[in-house]
């Protein structure tokens, strides 16, 4: 297999989670430090790490230029949220890249070590977690960008040539690494570490995302909807979309792989070392925080006509992703008594004319330009600030003011997520009986009435999706997976029209180009672009 390696800076930062110590030592020689138990515990903790690098800064990769979310008043990357001008020096298409092949990079030196480090009871599993973490960079490469680079080697010198691998290269090796993971890691619960039902998850999404592609296995469907009963492992939805997403509740029993942040870990920095999920996908509120009157919003990704109108009165889905009551101070939301005054309110599409003008009696000092009529509060409302309905699943009441000081865990894997993957996989595989079945148990937790087999198809499932998983960050790689992405985002994000993805040489910009400053920096001239670009 070709051999390609990208040395990047590698900084040994130290993890902190409920189960994984926080250890900030600089190492000066790890020729030494990494033989020992203690250092090479120390390397596998900025493995965990690089998550942080990879999921705590932008969103745009995982969000932006869907069907669910487009810029409010601030701007977003042009080529990533409207696909015009996209191009290899585009802002924001080389974050995955480099932060996935940092991740690699310190994951190939992870499991070099780790055939030199002193024996240990755990070692077994730690090499699982690094392959589990490997494969997960390769997913991520592999999807945005297609056949990219294959690096399974700890290099200590630099190395400025290398070649391009196909996706069915990349696919076939993240496969492997997770194959094996599957053999050494954890059986326990989830603590913050990777363990068995993570890596089963995982495979179940390889499986499903690679059942789509040309070269894909006439079995994947059938393996990515085992895989995913395996994780499911008969658990059901038993928690509240409430408590599903209450601040504090972010290690429940249905989270099945995060981010993992604490205070303690960011208290060097913490107005940068946090995460920036709780600042997208809501409105911007005013000035600096003032005794949690205006926590830091950005004002884009915010979620489009379309993605409020999915939800019925029913659904309790609603309630808890979405801030229709605001109050003065917005962090008074979350207190269970005395509340201070009712500032802006959005109302649902459900909501009468009798009903709006009790509303209005009952509060007072709402003022009536405060009251958002259905209709009037999805992205492209751009005026004002509180134009837009907040999405508030990942409020973090304790983070101080600033665009990265969330310390709230980002959720990358859960259950109801992996009941969906097992109904996409299940109505890929031809069995739409025990997809629906499926697809039902995330409708019935939600308390909305089940579907059925003739509603059953993939813009249904991505309805469900929608409503069970808005702001998570699956949807761009969602609606690439399942060959949606021009028709759903043209049709629901009021800033893209189809004409948007043509490209180059007859091709659809659905892949994202491989990056110029990565092309620059290869002396591998022949090295090809995607054809799009």
């Amino acid at each position: 297999m070709k051999k390609a390696i990208i040395i990047l800076g590698i900084l040994v930062t130290a993890f902190s989670s409920c189960s994984i110590d926080e250890d900030n030592r600089s190492f000066a020689n790890p020729e030494v430090e990494y033989l020992t138990t203690t250092g090479f515990e120390a390397l596998v903790n900025a493995n965990y790490a690089q998550l942080r690098e990879i999921y705590g800064n932008e969103a745009w990769l995982f969000c932006a230029g869907t069907d669910l979310y487009a810029a409010g008043r601030s701007p977003e990357p042009d080529g990533l949220s409207k696909y015009t001008q996209l191009n290899p020096a585009s802002e924001g298409v080389d974050l995955l890249y480099n932060k996935c092949y940092a991740a690699i990079q310190k994951a190939n030196m992870a499991l070099y070590y780790s055939t030199v480090t002193a024996p240990a009871t755990t070692l077994n599993n730690r090499i699982g977690e690094i392959k589990f973490l490997r494969a997960n960079a390769y997913f991520l490469l592999v999807q945005t960008y297609g056949g990219v680079s294959l690096v399974q080697e700890y290099s200590k010198t630099p190395q400025m040539f290398f070649e391009r691998n196909t996706a069915e290269e990349v696919y076939t090796f993240i496969i492997s690494d997770l194959l094996a993971s599957l053999d050494l890691v954890s059986t326990s619960s989830y603590t913050g570490r990777v363990n068995k039902r993570a890596v089963q998850d995982l495979l179940a999404k390889v499986y499903l995302t690679r059942g789509y592609e040309s070269f894909a296995s006439t079995t994947d469907f059938a393996s990515a909807a085992t895989y995913a009963d395996a994780a499911i492992n008969n658990q059901a939805l038993s928690i509240t979309p409430a408590n599903l997403w209450k601040p504090g509740n972010d290690m429940n029993a249905e989270v099945i792989f995060s981010v993992q942040y604490a205070t303690g870990s960011v208290s060097a920095s913490p107005q940068t070392l946090g995460n920036k999920q709780a600042t997208y996908f809501g409105p911007y509120q005013g000035g600096a925080d003032v005794a949690g009157k205006a926590p830091f919003r950005t004002y884009n990704l915010c979620p489009t006509q379309f993605a409020i109108s999915l939800y019925t009165q029913a659904d309790l889905r609603w309630k808890s992703t979405f801030m229709d009551v605001c109050y003065t101070k917005y962090y008074d939301f979350y207190l269970a008594v005395n509340p201070s005054t009712v500032f802006h309110y959005y109302a649902p599409q459900w909501i009468t004319p009798a009903q709006k003008t009790a509303f209005l009696a009952a509060n007072p000092t709402l003022l009536p330009a405060n009251y958002h009529n259905y209709g009037t509060y999805g992205a492209g409302v751009v005026s004002l600030d509180y134009a837009t309905i907040p999405v508030r699943k990942f409020d973090d009441p304790s983070a101080p003011y600033g665009a990265k000081t969330s310390t709230r865990d980002i959720v990358l894997s859960r259950l109801g997520e992996t009941y969906l993957i097992a109904a996409e996989a299940y109505l890929k595989k031809g069995d739409l009986a025990t997809g629906l079945t499926r697809l039902n148990a995330v409708r019935t937790r939600a308390g909305v009435p089940s579907a059925t087999l003739a509603e059953f198809n993939m813009d249904y499932l991505l309805d469900e999706s929608a409503r069970e998983t808005l702001g998570e960050y699956h949807r761009w790689f969602d609606l690439k997976r399942t060959g949606k992405l021009v028709e759903r985002a043209s049709l629901y994000n009021y800033l893209i029209q189809a004409s948007n993805f043509n490209g180059a040489n007859g091709q659809l910009k659905i892949l994202r180009p491989i990056p110029q400053s990565a092309l620059d920096l290869n002396l591998n001239k022949n090295f090809p672009q995607n054809p799009a670009y």
